[in-house]
């Protein structure tokens, strides 16, 4: 995503080429995309490394979520999943995607019927596995009723606690793969940034809650709190955070997004370090959904999640 959409600035193609590249120099093999991201950008970026290194990638996208005349709108009926596949295989230029997700639950199409839909295109051999995104643990166990559900893709991070609130569980439960999206808090618990209002305007994070003018004081507090510690565990406050992440379960997965090679090649030397129970015990308890000021998500953006949320 941060090839293509919401964070700003964004590398220009041939520097998110040979990104890419260079995460399979270094071991990446999971790349996640969705059609959402650029509109169909992203994926059109990968198919240029696919062209080559198809057997070194497992590639995932989204579907679910269309735009009319500028207009968001989600549609998981078993028939726009169909084509949302189709059209991804061919900008993809592969005839099988490693995995696919629903973006996005669809309160006009029951669980069952989209991720039937999903199931019939796996027997089909135009996908591997059957995913959720951003769901809860109701509606993951309505479709793993229906079909075997490989992966649940939600934010989780030492900031976003949701998944905590019966995802993970119901994930475990069902023989679900959990995979994080924003571990490092969105850049703020990379040690990535320092005032918000820094940041371009057509950037994500200017409308979310936990960097605004209101929160971010309180937060920018917690994150020196927790910086000071990663450096006291001798880690990247990026790699104390993905390792958090990682200690939750063997269930769960990271998949860290970044547009700089540098934090690409941090993030992955997290698999080689050692981080003492007490360091990570200590993070908890310093950084959690009681201590974060601000929702992740701006009022309007809660209507389209699923996913279990505090009061």
């Amino acid at each position: 995503m941060s090839l293509s959409h919401a964070y700003s600035p964004r590398p220009d193609e041939a520097d998110s080429l040979k990104l890419l590249n260079l995460a399979i120099d270094t071991g990446y093999n999971h790349f996640d995309s969705a059609r959402l991201y650029g509109l169909g950008h992203n994926e059109a970026l990968i198919s240029e490394i696919l062209a080559s290194r198809r057997d070194e990638m497992f590639i995932t996208s989204k579907g679910g979520v269309e735009f009319d005349d500028g207009k968001r709108r989600i549609d998981c009926h078993p028939e726009a999943i169909r084509r949302a596949v189709d059209k991804s295989l061919q900008t993809f230029g592969v005839n099988h995607i490693d995995l696919y997700y629903l973006h996005r639950r669809d309160v006009n199409t029951p669980v069952e019927e989209s991720v039937g839909a999903l199931a019939d295109l796996r027997k089909e051999g135009k996908i591997g596995g059957v995913g959720l995104s951003e769901m809860s643990a109701a509606t993951l166990r309505k479709a793993a009723a229906q079909t075997r559900i490989d992966a649940m893709q939600s934010e989780y991070s030492l900031w976003t606690r949701n998944p905590e609130l019966g995802v993970l569980d119901a994930c475990k439960e069902t023989g679900t793969a959990f995979v994080a999206f924003s571990p490092v808090a969105r850049g703020a618990l990379a040690d990535r940034i320092q005032d918000p209002a820094d940041l371009p305007d057509d950037d994500l994070r200017k409308k979310q809650p936990r960097f605004s003018e209101d929160n971010w004081p309180k937060n920018k507090s917690l994150i020196d709190r927790f910086n000071r510690l990663a450096g006291e565990a001798g880690v990247s406050p990026a790699q104390l955070s993905l390792y958090w992440i990682l200690s939750r379960g063997d269930h769960v997965h990271a998949i860290p997004g970044t547009g700089s090679i540098d934090h690409m090649k941090e993030n992955f030397a997290t698999s080689g370090l050692f981080v003492s129970a007490d360091i990570l015990d200590r993070a908890d308890k310093l950084i959690n959904q009681s201590s974060v000021a601000g929702h992740r998500y701006p009022e309007g953006v809660r209507k389209a999640i699923d996913t279990e949320d505090f009061e």
